[in-house]
């Protein structure tokens, strides 16, 4: 399960029905660092946003890789950009960064990396996984465990995996000079503690500074309606996750939709091909809540939207997201991207 997702003991609403009654009608260093600000409850969004598919830059990705990156969860984060960082050094990173998870050992942090730091880090490049030439090559950093097996037989475990990526962000590149290099996006999966200590090592190396990425009940229907928009060759349910404050336990409202009901639904509030438009989020989400309080009398839109799943990915307001699709991978970094990049500049 998911550390997301609500307990057994929660309660909870689900519902999947038909809603094709309900579809219209309703209603310099220094001076970069210190630009970082808080992640505030409105983004600045576009009004309108293209449908992403594979890019042709994206086909030289190792599939192996892709694949290790589907159906895991990672945490998000926002970076801002790293200062004399080079390609031409990841073996030297890699042998930096495994002293400095000796060093913080002996310090007596919690650092779980197997008994008498049986580990090694290795950095490596995940080439074509970006938005346009011009993005950076995304970086994988991963803390293995070393086998105690021979060297026929041995197959190192992965303890911890993060990864740095940029998806169209030629609005931070823009502002930046070449000593810097812009990886606005990191997504973690592994111990916070792994985590927390990856993080120091860059802030102190590349002198750039790591932020939570939340993701806020507006662009989680921004989420949902662009997935939803997506044509894939099998569909999973849509389901979304509205929490009730109330005393003296919240309440957990789940709402599912068959993917072909979800997919109709879109298909009517939908007028731009190959694009998105607020317009048509607002559409499409009022028109999910019409439908469920017809059913049961409850106005969603008095709750606040936490999560969301889709047959493409699924986020969750704290900043987790699982991506399921490898077709859309780019199309979702994207949007990732940009919330990223908003909350550092």
């Amino acid at each position: 399960m998911d550390s997301y997702e609500s307990p057994e003991s929660t309660p909870r609403h689900r519902f999947s029905s038909s809603l094709k009654d309900y579809f219209i009608g309703t209603t310099p260093r220094q001076k970069r660092l210190e630009s970082v600000r808080k992640q505030t409850s409105f983004a600045p969004t576009p009004s309108r946003r293209k449908i992403l598919q594979c890019s042709q830059l994206q086909e030289d990705v190792d599939p192996h890789k892709v694949a290790f990156l589907l159906h895991k969860q990672w945490t998000l984060y926002s970076l801002t950009p790293l200062y004399k960082f080079s390609y031409a050094n990841l073996r030297e990173y890699s042998r930096l960064l495994s002293a400095f998870i000796a060093a913080e050992k002996h310090k007596g942090l919690a650092v779980e990396v197997g008994e008498d730091l049986n580990i090694k880090v290795v950095f490596s490049t995940l080439l074509g996984l970006k938005g346009t030439q011009r993005d950076s090559e995304a970086v994988l950093v991963q803390i293995l465990s070393k086998s105690q097996m021979p060297p026929e037989n041995r197959e190192d475990k992965v303890l911890w995996t993060g990864w740095f990526c940029c998806a169209f962000g030629d609005s931070l590149l823009e502002t930046t000079t070449e000593d810097f290099t812009c990886l606005p996006l990191f997504l973690a999966n592994g111990a916070e503690s792994n985590t927390a200590i990856i993080g120091t090592w860059f802030q102190k190396t590349f002198d750039c500074y790591f932020s939570p990425l939340a993701i806020n009940a507006f662009n989680l229907s921004w989420m949902a309606a662009m997935w939803t928009a997506c044509k894939m060759d099998h569909y999973m349910a849509t389901e979304f996750l509205w929490s009730v404050p109330c005393s003296p336990q919240s309440l957990d409202i789940s709402y599912a939709i068959h993917p072909e009901d979800a997919k109709a639904l879109w298909d009517s509030v939908h007028k731009t091909p190959g694009e998105v438009t607020q317009e048509e989020v607002d559409l499409f989400m009022d028109c999910l809540y019409s439908h469920f309080h017809r059913h049961f009398k409850i106005h969603l839109s008095a709750t606040r939207l936490v999560r969301v799943s889709t047959s493409v990915a699924s986020a969750h307001t704290d900043g987790k997201v699982k991506i399921l699709c490898h077709k859309y991978l780019i199309g979702v970094l994207a949007y990732l991207t940009e919330l990223a990049i908003f909350q550092i500049e």
